[in-house]
């Protein structure tokens, strides 16, 4: 009996002291800016009636220099109490109204234009509830870790009312026009994730298109959901692009999908293709045996890393040699790519690094899938295309100009140079 008692008093000593674990972090910075922003905020929605109705509270006439707002008349009635949540936590503030005399006539209740009808937090708050959100955290883990910032007025329904907001931005992202977009290069592939489609967990494909502007800045042209990466999928993706106003391009990075060939082909035939080299790496590998790979490895950079294009057809031909007579399957898939695999020799040194691979766009996915892991399945698809697209438009995920960009006005050469082998 005794040892129980003791462990007992012991378990109830220890909850006590992780109770007051916190209770010396007391901050009077933030204590004082929460106690201060009431009064902020009231004072900021009192100075907007105020200019309204061109006078001060208590006061009958007009300011000096407002005479021309004369036709703007109406009187103060009370205030009513609005509950706010923001980054400064929740409080109480007493909102002033007023009725305002319309030019028929009649009355009208004064809105202010800092503080929306029904508002109840502020935009910065519903900004890091989304961010939040956005960082790979589900409901109800931004839930609990906002729960201090905003003293517990942030709940699962919450999050997810913040998060349906974002799709009206997304919904006007996918109707906006591309007319004026000086859009010179394009770096397109896709990456598979899982969604729940009709309740149960399916992989379906992000199509994901990204350009490069004349001034070397890249930029998200369209992320969709499809089914798979068939020449179809490719298809309604680019056309849509063109339906928008994209120009035509002047170079493609693409990944040696077969489907997205064949829809290049259907619309931009004769437009400069590069075919991913880390993409073909990858193929070679699958080709050969563990024990083979270092050297495959070796070899294939020596090749797509040299200086010169006439170093690389020289490598090139080497490569094939080699290989054809060590492990023939790995030259036959060199082969297969073909010319394209070497587009990037046709523009200035300068710009092989960003025109190599379609290094821009995987690492978009990677970052994606890292603030998804959290997340083994996403909702939906629709769901799955938003998220990827609002880490960009967030700030969550920046993109910078591309290497070589001083160049980016040199056009590829009408002839590429013969790298055959």
């Amino acid at each position: 009996m005794t040892s129980i008692t003791t462990k007992r008093v012991s378990s109830q000593l220890d909850a006590e002291a992780t109770c007051r674990l916190f209770d010396n972090w007391f901050d009077p910075i933030e204590t004082e800016v929460r106690a201060r922003a009431r009064w902020f905020i009231e004072e900021l929605i009192r100075n907007e009636l105020d200019d309204v109705l061109a006078r001060p509270r208590y006061e009958r006439s007009k300011q000096t220099g407002n005479e021309a707002r004369a036709g703007v008349t109406g009187h103060r009635h009370g205030s009513r109490m609005r509950s706010l949540t923001g980054t400064f936590g929740p409080i109480e503030i007493a909102v002033p109204r007023a009725r305002l005399v319309t030019s028929d006539g009649k009355t009208t209740e004064w809105k202010s234009q800092a503080l929306r009808s029904y508002q109840r937090r502020t935009l910065a708050a519903d900004a890091l509830i989304a961010s939040t959100y956005l960082a790979g955290t589900n409901t109800r883990r931004v839930r609990r870790a906002l729960a201090a910032l905003f003293g517990g007025t942030v709940g699962k329904d919450t999050v997810s009312r913040t998060w349906r907001k974002v799709k009206s931005d997304w919904d006007a992202w996918n109707d906006r026009s591309l007319v004026d977009e000086p859009i010179v290069r394009l770096v397109l592939d896709g990456t598979v994730v899982r969604v729940r489609l009709d309740r149960k967990a399916t992989s379906i494909s992000l199509l994901v298109v990204l350009g490069v502007r004349a001034d070397g800045q890249k930029v998200l042209l369209a992320i969709k959901s499809m089914g798979g990466e068939s020449a179809e999928a490719w298809r309604t993706v680019l056309d849509d692009l063109i339906k928008r106003g994209l120009r035509r391009p002047e170079f493609l990075i693409v990944d040696g999908a077969p489907g997205l060939d064949k829809a290049i082909a259907a619309i931009w035939d004769g437009v400069p293709v590069q075919r991913c080299t880390v993409h073909k790496h990858r193929n070679l590998l699958a080709h050969a045996p563990e024990r083979l790979h270092e050297e495959i490895t070796a070899d294939y950079n020596d090749m797509i890393y040299a200086a010169t294009p006439e170093e690389i057809a020289i490598r090139r031909k080497a490569f094939i040699r080699k290989w054809r007579l060590k492990h023939r399957a790995v030259a036959d898939s060199l082969e297969e790519a073909g010319d394209r695999l070497f587009t990037f020799t046709r523009l200035p040194p300068s710009q092989w690094r960003s025109l190599r691979t379609t290094n821009a766009i995987e690492r978009l996915h990677e970052e994606f899938k890292r603030r998804i892991k959290t997340q083994t399945v996403l909702p939906s698809a629709d769901t799955a295309a938003m998220l990827f697209w609002a880490l960009l438009a967030s700030g969550q995920i920046n993109m910078r100009k591309v290497d070589g960009w001083q160049t980016l006005a040199t056009k590829p050469v009408d002839q590429p140079i013969d790298l055959a082998a």
